[in-house]
């Protein structure tokens, strides 16, 4: 029997059967579409929250002044450790495990223009923070290091600063009174969408240079407050991968000027956001591959439903294969016959499995969708688990029943009933 006539027979059975042929391949395509799909919103969700965490800065760490929690060199514990402009000069110094380093001092003040009024907060920062904190223009320009040397009087609006100051007006090159002293708007910033933030999102802020607001917003006077005084320390480290390493060694020059053992963990708060990352990508990685299995369950049922069916098309017909023995068919004639229909029908399911699956991924991805639902990333390992899985289906949902055929007598299948 050569391969025309195994093609012509297959066809012919599925014609016979189209609902069970239909339905059988239904949980073939499903099977492999949700590995596909359900892999490539995995994907996307874990892509997402990552994208969503570098809005908050790339590579970042904040660092806060905290108490002391054991005794050092004489002095007792419980000490308060206060952050000061200089820590931040030493860290930059020193530290070669980190890439850039900026103070932040945090004034909430009103603020007015010709416009409107406001009580926003107003950051004073190093210009390098604008790049490791991801501050995106809409338009102007960023502070320069001209800027905070000389002081300069200039001001970046957040987007939600922008809109309530300056509502449906131009701001560029505007003056804005800070508590009673003119700024000029220099730039605006992209609206971001931020998942966390430490002192709230920065679409509410205005960015103006570390040097201006320390001179023009002094700290009120009272205990604890010291000269140089800044609200926390934010710094970018070099390598991610070696991220504690940096941490350590801002810990250990810290405590060399302020006094504190760099184990000390109370001495100094520090949110590394690196950690907090590689902890929701392991989350959402475990998330993937139970979405994966899932899928994967589903379309071992689905081979389950071919066996079945191949099954019941060897019972059904036990007199045909019994009358094409008696006539000269060999066992291998009918074992290629019924792995054939098997095959056909199972690689038929996968490609309209792998085409459907794609395809939804794609349309999902140039889809204009809501904050919550990602964009799916179709993953190459998806469609590999799904071909090594359809392989198997294939085999054995196909071998069994075709050696089952194969094996059958002619005498015992033409007495069949």
């Amino acid at each position: 029997m050569n391969f025309t006539e195994i093609l012509r027979q297959t066809v012919g059975t599925f014609r016979a059967h189209k609902m069970r042929i239909f339905l059988t391949m239904f949980g073939i395509v499903w099977g492999i579409s949700s590995v596909i799909l359900l892999v490539g919103l995995g994907n996307g969700f874990s892509a997402d929250q990552k994208r969503r965490m570098q809005t908050l800065g790339k590579d970042l760490v904040i660092v806060w002044g905290g108490r002391t929690s054991s005794q050092v060199g004489g002095l007792a514990a419980g000490r308060e450790i206060p952050l000061v402009v200089d820590d931040a000069r030493l860290i930059q110094k020193e530290c070669y495990l980190v890439k850039n380093v900026s103070p932040e001092l945090r004034r909430t003040v009103p603020e007015v223009s010709q416009f409107n009024s406001a009580s926003r907060g107003v950051v004073g920062i190093w210009p390098s923070y604008q790049d490791f904190r991801s501050l995106l223009l809409d338009e102007g320009r960023l502070i320069t290091e001209d800027d905070e040397r000389e002081g300069h009087r200039v001001v970046i609006l957040g987007f939600a600063a922008r809109r309530q100051l300056f509502p449906g007006q131009p701001a560029l090159g505007a003056s804005l009174l800070v508590k009673s002293v003119p700024y000029s708007v220099i730039g605006v910033l992209s609206e971001k969408k931020q998942n966390s933030n430490y002192n709230g999102p920065d679409n509410d802020f205005l960015f103006a240079p570390y040097s201006a607001v320390a001179r023009d917003f002094p700290p009120p006077v009272k205990k604890g407050i010291v000269r140089g005084h800044v609200d926390n320390i934010v710094f970018e480290v070099a390598d991610a991968e070696g991220h504690e390493d940096a941490v350590m060694q801002v810990r250990r020059t810290l405590g060399r000027v302020h006094h504190f053992e760099e184990k000390d963990k109370d001495a100094l708060f520090i949110w590394d956001t690196m950690e907090g990352a590689k902890l929701l990508a392991n989350v959402f990685a475990v998330i993937t591959l139970f979405f994966g299995c899932v899928a994967i369950v589903t379309l071992g049922l689905g081979g389950i439903g071919v066996m079945n069916i191949m099954l019941v098309s060897v019972t059904e017909r036990t007199r045909e294969i019994g009358l094409r023995k008696a006539i000269g068919a060999t066992r291998g004639d009918i074992l290629k016959q019924f792995f054939a229909e098997s095959v056909m029908l199972t690689l038929a399911s996968g490609f309209l499995g792998l085409t459907f699956g794609t395809g939804a991924c794609f349309a999902l991805a140039n889809l204009p969708l809501p904050d919550f639902v990602p964009h799916p990333i179709i993953s190459p390992a998806s469609i590999i688990a799904s071909l090594v899985t359809l392989s198997l289906i294939t085999v054995t949902a196909g071998m069994y029943p075709a050696q089952r055929a194969a094996d059958m007598t002619p005498v015992d299948s033409l007495r069949y009933e």
